[in-house]
């Protein structure tokens, strides 16, 4: 990984790419306030248990950093909830997400990748996340959701605020930093939730065949969801609906780019192209941490961890643990098994993981089917989203031939 590190200049805040680590796969940050899980099988372990570790962080968060109620909530925010809720509200999605319904979007993914190419080649440079990565999955989400997707600029606006930031997420920063970093937080927030919410009333007003429509006429328990909690359910698919796969998309062309030969094997034979988007997963893992909370006293890879305690959760460091991995920095698209966690694992698997796998299958079989080479510009560095728990590409340039 050495001359990848160096070619694409990657942050130093990634450390997973900057070759293995050292150290215990379980410690504690004083700096940060947080235990740390840096490895596969104690990962493995806690995604597994969502009794012990508990995805409702907000609980062990100090209350000065977080807004004020009226402000905000999390209600509705699935990735942030436990059973027995959590299992009622991902029942009302999945029926959107079945293979069935996935693999029926093909023929509009490949439409929407030949739209996106065509209109990206009559201009002097092609910047893959600006011209397909980010607006490919967008629209097709937008489209389920049924929202405008001519409103991507807007949608990517918001992410970028919410995401697109370098600061380590500490529960032991002064608070004058936390106040600064919550007012920039919250204006996009605010209006993403503002605009979600009207297009929620709109549909309580004339109903449609889209997923939007069906959050707003959902019950649990005989009750209607909250309007709070279909506009917080609708930011999580809207938003991780199409930054995954956005993600995905870049990581994987990089590793083609750093890879030749295999871009070569991959060209030559498309079904390997699954298990070469498999490979960039494990060692290019879009969403890098997740956050857990412990609910009591644990005892994992060797510590004890006590109970309400926040457990930043490193699935990109795991994907390379050589306890789980045979030469865990190289990329093999040959790797099998390829067991990685970069979807998560247990009740929290990601929902939309067969349309991110099925939209970056389609638009690289597209991509190499129309460029002789995927080739990034020398003239033209790449950029990496600068988010400590994200990896992911700002920017791809690439060789338009």
């Amino acid at each position: 990984m050495a001359d990848i590190v160096e070619r694409y200049d990657i942050p130093v805040q990634h450390f997973w790419l900057h070759g293995p680590r050292s150290g215990p796969a379980v410690e504690f940050a004083a700096d940060a306030g947080m235990w740390n899980v840096y490895g596969y099988p104690e990962l493995h372990e806690v995604l597994g248990d969502p009794v012990t570790f508990s995805s409702d962080t907000m609980r062990v968060v100090p209350q000065a950093m977080l807004p004020s109620k009226d402000d905000f909530s999390l209600d509705g925010f699935i990735t942030q909830i436990d059973p027995p809720e959590h299992g009622k509200l991902r029942k009302l999605v999945s029926s959107a997400f079945t293979r069935k319904v996935v693999a029926d979007l093909e023929p509009r993914i490949a439409a929407l990748t030949h739209e996106l190419l065509d209109a990206a080649r009559d201009r002097e440079r092609f910047e893959l996340v600006a011209d397909l990565a980010y607006p490919l999955p967008v629209i097709v989400i937008a489209e389920l959701l049924g929202i405008p997707s001519s409103d991507r600029a807007l949608f990517k606006q918001w992410a970028d605020a919410l995401f697109q930031r370098d600061a380590k997420f500490s529960v032991s920063r002064p608070e004058e930093e936390r106040q600064a970093e919550m007012a920039v937080v919250m204006k996009p927030w605010k209006e993403m939730t503002a605009y979600l919410s009207g297009h929620a009333a709109e549909r309580r007003r004339q109903p449609r065949a889209d997923l939007l429509t069906k959050l707003v006429e959902a019950e649990v328990d005989g009750e209607r969801l909250p309007d709070g909690q279909v506009v917080n359910f609708a930011i999580v698919l809207l938003i991780a609906g199409h930054i995954t796969t956005t993600m995905l998309l870049g990581n994987t062309v990089l590793c083609l780019d750093a890879h030749p030969e295999e871009q070569d094997l991959a060209r030559a034979d498309r079904s390997s192209i699954p298990a070469v988007i498999e490979e960039s997963l494990r060692l290019f893992t879009p969403f890098a941490a997740l956050g857990r909370a412990t609910t009591r006293e644990v005892e994992l890879g060797g510590v004890t961890i006590p109970a309400d305690q926040l457990v930043m959760c490193w699935v990109a460091a795991a994907n390379r643990d050589p306890r789980q991995f045979r030469d865990p920095e190289t990329f093999d698209p040959r790797r099998d098994p390829n067991p990685h966690l970069a979807f998560g694992r247990g009740i929290h698997f990601c929902l939309g993981a067969p349309l991110a796998r099925l939209e970056g299958r389609v638009a690289l079989d597209i991509l190499l089917d129309r460029f002789e080479r995927l080739r990034t510009d020398p003239d033209d560095p790449v950029e990496f989203i600068p988010t400590p728990t994200m990896t992911g590409l700002r920017r791809l340039p690439l060789v338009q031939k």
